[in-house]
């Protein structure tokens, strides 16, 4: 982490997006398993409903083929650029940090990523990891929203060329056409290195990202 920030020139940008419809989103799925809906009868999302950190990577993944810049390495000397999304997933344990991959995160679907997540980080708490699982991310998601956090810097695993932080739901106020309304806000943090990455290819990423959000029930129709 040292290496990453005297080598790197990070910069990180925030931004936040209404988490309306992934909230209801999840209140819906709890729902339909209270009332008995199964995979069985093809609700497959109801016996492993989806972390807000799942939806999280399983919209990034789908945002990223469309910024190459930002799920690539960058070795000091060129660009690497990748077919697919392996998403790196920050999993804080008794023995520190750990980042597991998730291979080709933008072929799986959100049931999938939310079951492997879960098997991915049951493994790094127990100290029984593939090493193998440990390296050849693209990107890195690292969430600290549960943890109550407004915003923070998250440092770029290299050669990766950027990484996002998740922070907290906050309360916001907002008028629409002349009447103050309240929605719940989460935060993003972007950090990528300048090197590699310019200011507005990022904040595009971001901006593209966030759209997809706050619309993500219609992300899953595609």
């Amino acid at each position: 982490m040292h290496a990453s920030l005297s080598e790197m020139a990070q910069l990180t940008l925030n931004t936040s997006f209404d988490c309306s419809d992934i909230l209801a989103l999840r209140s819906k799925l709890k729902k339909a398993a209270a009332d008995g809906l199964t995979a069985e009868q093809g609700f497959t999302l109801t016996e492993t409903i989806p972390t807000i950190n799942d939806i999280l990577l399983y919209a990034v993944s789908r945002v990223l083929p469309h910024h190459p810049a930002c799920n690539a390495h960058y070795d000091d000397e060129k660009m690497t650029y990748f077919a697919h999304v392996h998403l790196g997933v920050a999993i804080d344990t008794p023995r520190g940090l750990m980042v597991p991959t998730l291979f080709s995160a933008d072929t799986r679907s959100l049931s999938d990523i939310s079951r492997s997540v879960k098997e991915l980080a049951s493994a790094c708490q127990k100290g029984t990891i593939n090493p193998d699982w440990l390296k050849g991310g693209t990107f890195t998601v690292t969430n600290l929203g549960m943890l109550d956090v407004e915003s923070f810097t998250p440092i770029i695993n290299p050669p990766q060329t950027c990484v996002l932080g998740v922070n907290n739901i906050t309360t916001r106020v907002r008028e629409t056409e002349g009447e103050i309304t309240t929605y719940p806000a989460m935060g993003l943090s972007l950090t990528f290195d300048h090197r590699a990455v310019d200011g507005a290819p990022a904040a595009r990423f971001l901006k593209d990202l966030k759209l997809a959000l706050e619309n993500f029930s219609l992300l899953l129709m595609q």
